[in-house]
Parts: structure tokens; C-alpha cells; sequence
């Protein structure tokens, strides 16, 4: 695999109760280039990003964890890295859940089961808006947000919406 252009601008953390998913998120990471840490609850998470509250530039974690819960480590990450860039993954997609997360400040949200093609569209979207950011640094102008922009929050929502609409669908022709 080739090297990802935003391996050297930051770590990731992967938490996720299931060992397979949390190697297989990890070992995509690792294999495009990215420093990986990897915990298997949210309680490892809080301390990781207690410990280490600048280091961890993407953070995936799973939602429904024993003990400490996807939201919970959103909320640490936001309150100890506000830049970093958490995307919540998740078994038990719904659309409150994903509007909460949304909410709170995830940057995505991703349904389980999921293809590898789908990290790859979050990382492309994660280096066009850190390219943006350069971009609107160097030319020192206040940078403001319509609700258009495919990176804003009801943008984000409707395209999390459409999601969970197809998923269910597909759920729904599963079961006949």
C-alpha cells in the first residue's frame, strides 16, 4: 500500500471492544503509513488521551463498548483535542445516533459492516479540509462556513441520513 499524505501530520487511535475490526482499522492505518495506537475499551481510550492529549490526529472509536461508550471518548477527545478528527464506528447504526454524534462533534460516522473504500473517502475528506486550513492560514482571511459546504455539519447529517436510509433498505431486502 501506498504511504497516505496525511501519515506524517498525525497519529491515529483505533478503540473497539472487537479484536478483528479494531487489527483490521489498525492494520489498514499502519499499511498506508500512519503511527497506530490501539485500545480495546473506552476506558484504555480516556487514559491514552489523558496521557497524550495532542498526539492522536484521527481517532476511531466504536460506539457501544462495555463500560465506557463511543460518546464518552468523543467528548474527552473534543475537550482534550479539539482538532483531532473522531469518527464514531458503529454495529448499531441509527440515525439519532448518528445525529448525536454528529452533534458532538464527530467528525464522521461509520456503520458496521464497512469496506476499507469507505476509510479511504474519510481520509480524502480529512486531507482536503486540512489543505483548506493551510490554505485559508496562509492567506490570513477568516475562513466561513455556508451550509453547503460539503464538510459542514447538515451536510455531513444529510449524507449520514442517506446512509442509514440505504442501509436499512438493504437490511429489509436481506430479510425476505
Amino acid at each position: 500500500m501506498a504511504r497516505h499524505e496525511l501519515a506524517d501530520a498525525f497519529e491515529v487511535l483505533v478503540i473497539d471492544d472487537e479484536v478483528d475490526v479494531r487489527d483490521l482499522m489498525a492494520d489498514y492505518f499502519t499499511g498506508h503509513g500512519f503511527s497506530v495506537t490501539r485500545v480495546s475499551d473506552g476506558r484504555a481510550a480516556l487514559v491514552a488521551l489523558e496521557r497524550y492529549p495532542q498526539r492522536y490526529g484521527l481517532i476511531l472509536t466504536d460506539l457501544n463498548m462495555p463500560g465506557v461508550d463511543g460518546f464518552a471518548v468523543l467528548a474527552e477527545a473534543r475537550r482534550l483535542a479539539p482538532t483531532s478528527y473522531v469518527v464514531i464506528v458503529t454495529g448499531y447504526a441509527s440515525l439519532d445516533s448518528a445525529i448525536q454524534a454528529v452533534r458532538a462533534g464527530a467528525y464522521d460516522y461509520l456503520p458496521k459492516p464497512f469496506a476499507l473504500g469507505q476509510i479511504d473517502v474519510i481520509l480524502q475528506r480529512i486531507a482536503n479540509h486540512v489543505a483548506l486550513e493551510r490554505a485559508s492560514k496562509r492567506r490570513a482571511a477568516p475562513a466561513v462556513a455556508s451550509s453547503t459546504e460539503p464538510g459542514s455539519i447538515e451536510a455531513r447529517l444529510t449524507a449520514i441520513e442517506q446512509s442509514l436510509v440505504r442501509i436499512e433498505r438493504l437490511m429489509r431486502t436481506e430479510g425476505r
